[in-house]
């Protein structure tokens, strides 16, 4: 009931907050988030970006010349962005294999088996290519084969949550509705992250440059898509955490999650982050959460010619 106090929460556990719809802020909380570093996203009830707050840009501007000198290193641009698509192949390679095992049905199995087989050829193909056109290319293609076979991940309520192929702007189906909610809490998070080691989000190297896109945080998720947003998505719908009803029609065909369905998703993707998991290159459990954190370190690293190379997160 609106008025009604429902519970409170110390500022000190908040790592982000994210307002959904018309949520009055007062100044002195703005004020006091951008102060401790802490995200304050606004968006629209279907979960479409509005804004975001940010305090003092943080970083070293030396990084960021780095950042932007690179833009003009082919070798450097290309190296970053087969690193980070080898890592979302990988990664997709990962779901399609554990979905394939965890299959009730042997044409569903075979469907994946087969996929995982046209992914790992087209990682074999990244290794020798310096074109980035052709990294981009290669990347389209496994992506188009990764959601062709998403149904056969999809165990419950197949025909409400069948995938026609990835569509966006508005999201057309349940599934997809589901999918671009998560990448927008993934992509939030990334931009933070780069924001966090003083990273422009803005510049980036596998997607092209564009006025208002926050190119690098695209770059940075694409290794994350899989194993944090797409396969929690099937596990909310195996599960049956989600169904049917937690989702909206809206006219000329539009697909969005409801009030309810929100608030599973962003129960479930809290939790998801609090799972420790050992890094493959530090060799230590951390939260999945912090992830996104510890590989815009390690590009930084890269960028500023601390380490040889920038090694993609590899779910294992």
């Amino acid at each position: 009931m609106e008025g009604t106090h429902r519970f409170s929460v110390p500022l000190h556990h908040l790592g982000a907050v994210v307002c959904f719809g018309n949520v009055l802020v007062s100044p002195a909380l703005m004020a006091r988030c951008a102060e401790d570093g802490r995200t304050l996203v606004l968006l629209d009830r279907v979960g479409r970006f509005k804004a975001r707050l940010e305090g003092p840009v943080s970083g070293n501007v030396l990084l960021r010349r780095a950042q932007h000198l690179a833009l003009s290193d082919s070798t450097k641009t290309t190296a970053i962005a087969r690193s980070m698509v080898a890592g979302k192949i990988k990664n997709s390679r990962t779901v399609v294999l554990r979905s394939a095992r965890e299959a009730e049905d042997e044409q569903d199995e075979q469907i994946l088996r087969a996929t995982a087989k046209i992914l790992a050829r087209g990682g074999t193909r990244l290794v020798n290519t310096g074109d980035i056109d052709v990294i981009r290319g290669i990347e389209g293609e496994s992506a188009r084969s990764y959601f062709g076979s998403f149904d056969s991940m999809i165990r419950q309520d197949r025909s409400s949550f069948k995938m026609d192929g990835r569509n966006r702007r508005p999201p057309r189906d349940p599934i997809n509705a589901l999918i671009s909610f998560l990448y927008t809490l993934l992509l939030t998070d990334c931009i933070g992250a780069l924001e966090g080691v003083g990273l422009d989000p803005q510049v980036g190297y596998l997607h092209s440059l564009r006025p208002g896109r926050p190119s690098l945080a695209l770059d940075l998720m694409e290794e994350f898509r899989p194993v944090l947003a797409d396969r929690l998505a099937l596990t909310l719908i195996n599960r049956r955490q989600l169904a049917i009803g937690d989702f909206v029609e809206r006219p000329g065909g539009a697909v969005f999650l409801g009030d309810d369905g929100r608030k599973t998703v962003l129960v479930a993707y809290q939790k998801r982050k609090q799972e420790e998991i050992v890094h493959p290159l530090l060799e230590r459990k951390i939260p999945f959460g912090l992830v996104p954190h510890v590989q815009a370190r390690l590009l930084a690293r890269y960028l500023r010619d601390d380490v040889e190379s920038y090694v993609p997160f590899i779910y294992r």
